[in-house]
């Protein structure tokens, strides 16, 4: 009895249903690998790159910045097209429907489309997580009802019904509501973890582009407790200069 036993006496929707459980762990945890990877070196990225910024001496220190080394992190890439934006439109002006506006609105809709990239971008993969987290416990439910179901017609065709006889196959189909919950107890957590994790830089993307507006379009900057989070505490009273 066990569960290699169990494998041996699975059918067919017994074996598949195993292979799917498996599919999904193995799926879960190379995402949660490489959410987990990627949102440490966005995050340490990030801060790096939001020190730099809010110690450079012009804006255009910070596009050469970003042409030299390319935006690898959220808030270079919203830096980089909201001063390309600006640029352009100072050079072109509304050439084109989607230029059409003043120069403030042209750069408001091109913060707002980035912000939705970034936000489409960082919610790659949750809806993985999220299915397999739902769905695993019912693949694995279901193959216990079905193993259950199996095992009670061996033991009625055997005439055997005492417990010793009825304990070891119930039991054995039972392994795959425990297969079902340690597949989905990993990608619930994971899930919660990464978008609350993406809610936060989210929000400190939303800080940032109000500041950088404004910074555009005044030449002055307001720079909340949010964005003062990631600069030294020597450095923390620098503004950009114009």
């Amino acid at each position: 009895m066990g569960f290699g036993h169990f494998i041996t006496q699975s059918d067919a929707v017994g074996k598949t249903l195993l292979a799917i459980l498996v599919l999904m762990s193995v799926a879960s945890w190379a995402l949660i690998a490489i959410k987990g990877v990627t949102q440490v070196l966005r995050r340490r990225r990030s801060d790096q790159f939001l020190t730099f910024f809010w110690n450079a001496r012009s804006l255009d220190e910070v596009d050469a910045e970003i042409r030299v080394h390319g935006a690898t992190d959220p808030f270079g890439h919203l830096a980089a097209h909201a001063i390309h934006a600006q640029a352009h439109h100072a050079r072109y002006g509304a050439a084109k429907l989607q230029e059409a506006g003043t120069s403030q609105e042209f750069v408001t809709r091109t913060i707002k489309k980035v912000l939705d990239e970034e936000t489409t971008r960082l919610e790659n993969g949750l809806t993985t997580l999220a299915t397999i987290g739902s769905t695993a416990p019912f693949v694995g439910l279901f193959g216990t009802v079905w193993g259950v179901y199996h095992a009670l017609l061996a033991i009625g065709m055997s005439g055997a019904g005492t417990l010793d006889k009825v304990a070891g196959p119930v039991g054995e189909a039972l392994i795959m509501t425990g297969i079902g919950l340690a597949v989905a107890i990993p990608a619930v957590v994971a899930y919660n973890t990464i978008h609350r994790s993406n809610r936060v830089l989210n929000a400190r993307l939303d800080a940032f582009a109000f500041e950088l507006l404004t910074f555009l379009s005044t030449g002055s900057t307001l720079r909340p407790s949010s964005t003062l989070s990631v600069v030294p505490a020597a450095t923390s009273t620098t503004t950009v200069a114009a």
